[in-house]
């Protein structure tokens, strides 16, 4: 991708965690310097393919669960990363067609190739938001939001692989619960999480290579996760490793490979 023509004012000095999860899941959307660093993850923690993999099926399922059986039609999904398809949307859209879909990220590769992210049915709608987690007012405020998304009905706010990047400095706790006061009674979270707690040696050499690129991240405990759900009904089986949250066949991958905390809560 280094000569591709979207590479332009993209920073390519530093490995980005956008672009190494592209990496991780077989895409091409990435350079030499994502490889590398990707590379080095993989070398402490081979399972990092499968949990990437398992991330991406968790969110899949837990978006036809929501537009089945919970009448979620409207999904506001931040650290959108680089699209892979199914997006959320075409998996929404797939169960109802009327679906719409807001999606929030502040890498400038993503807003490169967001046009993908438009691609919705006639019945519904989509678009997509540069706007950073840290700052949840701008993004709740920007008009293009307001244009997709009604407030005064439920939205599944869908933070995937995201909120390891927020330290708790960067109050990871305050900023779920600011963008879901916002939300009514019906709305729901969907939210995995990676976590040390079946390998903390082997996550503590994965937090040094992110740390050491440039890209703080704080992995958390299954009981620092469900903190995330505070005040919210959890869906069964509750909060799970991936690949155990409502699976569509039997799991074969192991806890350690996935190291993935998944869950969906209901707010009442």
């Amino acid at each position: 991708m280094t000569n591709s023509p979207i590479a332009r004012d993209i920073d390519t000095s530093r490995p980005h965690s956008a672009r190494m999860y592209d990496y991780y899941l077989g895409g091409k959307d990435h350079f030499e310097v994502d490889t590398h660093a990707a590379e080095t993850v993989a070398s402490v923690y081979p399972g990092i393919f499968v949990c990437a993999r398992e991330n991406r099926a968790f969110m899949h399922r837990a978006t036809r669960v929501l537009a089945r059986e919970h009448g979620i039609r409207q999904w506001l999904d931040i650290g959108t990363g680089i699209p892979t398809e199914p997006n959320l949307h075409q998996v929404a859209q797939s169960v109802v067609p009327e679906a719409r879909v807001v999606y929030a990220d502040n890498d400038p590769l993503v807003l490169k190739y967001a046009e993908r992210l438009m691609r919705s049915t006639t019945q519904g709608r989509t678009t997509y938001i540069e706007a950073d987690v840290n700052d949840p007012q701008t993004l709740l405020d920007a008009p293009e939001l307001a244009e997709v998304l009604d407030l005064g009905r439920p939205v599944a706010l869908s933070l995937n692989a995201l909120m390891h990047f927020v330290t708790d400095a960067q109050d990871p706790y305050g900023i779920v619960s600011r963008l879901l006061d916002v939300l009514p009674s019906g709305s729901a979270l969907a939210l995995s999480h990676c976590t040390p707690d079946f390998d903390p040696d082997t996550w503590q050499k994965v937090t040094a290579v992110y740390t050491d690129a440039g890209t703080p991240v704080q992995f958390r405990s299954r009981a620092d996760v469900l903190r995330f759900f505070d005040g919210l009904e959890l869906l069964d089986p509750g909060v799970s490793v991936g690949h155990r949250w409502r699976p569509d066949e039997e799991p074969t991958a192991t806890d350690a490979e996935v190291s993935l905390w998944t869950g969906v809560g209901i707010k009442p």
